[in-house]
């Protein structure tokens, strides 16, 4: 016989109270819904648990043996129940994350050490990729990402303040080969570009004039998948490259590299923490969430 285990939860609770007001608010129901819900129960069991007058309440023989025999099992589940609340409230277990190594320096460093330090118990297992899957069907909790390449049903945080592209080339190379004037002139220009993989396009040189993006297609003569292989030929005036300004900051800093056509490129809006679904967050990323984003 399949019984309706709320209505057992119900009878449980008016039998230790004898009184339907008090269980109406524990249970946060109406006394009317109480009263209907154990009429229903007796129904299914086909006799009577409870005598009720307009002053009290006494369980039958029958309705003392169904509570002695249920009280302790609900005991039990509400007692499991509560303790795995309890322990799911405490951010604990592997986060695991999938981050584009052009964000590897915004999201990384100081942020993550300070949450590992904040968070014993998280264990985080970082992943740096730049090939676009799904971050659910490949078992990761969240990931980081330009905005612009994030699906549209993924919830987004933002994790950074604006980012800017820049091109950059060395003093050398501009001394002899000369400073661009515009962007469609890089196509006379050495350059050298970067993309995630074999077999994928190059990163597409993008800038905007006067509100209007476009691309240079600038058929780099150097083209590598290693950020560390195309920053040491730009700062050895191998050529013109391309990037997050993030990744060339230390170079420009100590004057290895200068930028080229700033007006043509603006800054747009950064990086996004991004995961499926705002419903029942795992503790774990929950924190990991209120520690990065901005």
């Amino acid at each position: 016989m399949n019984i309706d285990k709320n209505a057992l939860e119900v009878f449980v609770i008016v039998a230790q109270t004898r009184n339907f007001r008090i269980a109406a608010e524990r249970l946060g129901v109406t006394r009317s819904a109480i009263s209907q819900t154990l009429r229903r129960l007796e129904d299914r069991l086909n006799i009577s648990l409870m005598q009720r007058t307009t002053r009290s309440i006494n369980l039958t023989e029958a309705g003392k043996r169904l509570y002695a025999d249920v009280a302790p099992a609900i005991e039990q589940l509400n007692s499991a129940a509560t303790e795995i609340a309890d322990q799911l409230a405490q951010p604990r277990g592997q986060l695991r994350l999938a981050i584009s190594s052009i964000a590897e320096r915004v999201i990384g460093g100081k942020i993550l050490a300070d949450f590992i330090s904040a968070y014993p118990c998280i264990e985080l297992d970082i992943t740096i990729t730049d090939e676009e899957f799904d971050i659910v069907e490949q078992g990761y909790d969240a990931g980081v990402r330009l905005g612009e390449v994030i699906a549209q049903d993924m919830i987004a945080v933002p994790v950074s303040t604006p980012q800017r592209q820049v091109a950059v080339a060395s003093p050398a190379y501009l001394a002899q080969h000369g400073m661009p004037q515009h962007p469609n002139e890089l196509i006379h220009h050495r350059c050298i570009g970067w993309r995630k993989g074999p077999n994928v396009s190059p990163y597409r040189w993008e800038f905007a004039e006067r509100g209007r993006d476009f691309d240079v297609d600038v058929n780099p003569q150097l083209t590598t998948n290693d950020m560390g292989v195309m920053i040491r030929t730009v700062c050895a005036g191998g050529g013109i490259s391309f990037g997050m300004e993030e990744t060339f900051q230390p170079y420009i800093a100590r004057g290895e590299l200068v930028t080229l056509l700033d007006e043509w490129l603006p800054s747009f809006p950064g990086f996004y923490l991004y995961f499926s679904s705002r419903k029942n967050l795992a503790p774990k990323l929950r924190a990991f969430i209120d520690h990065v984003k901005m």
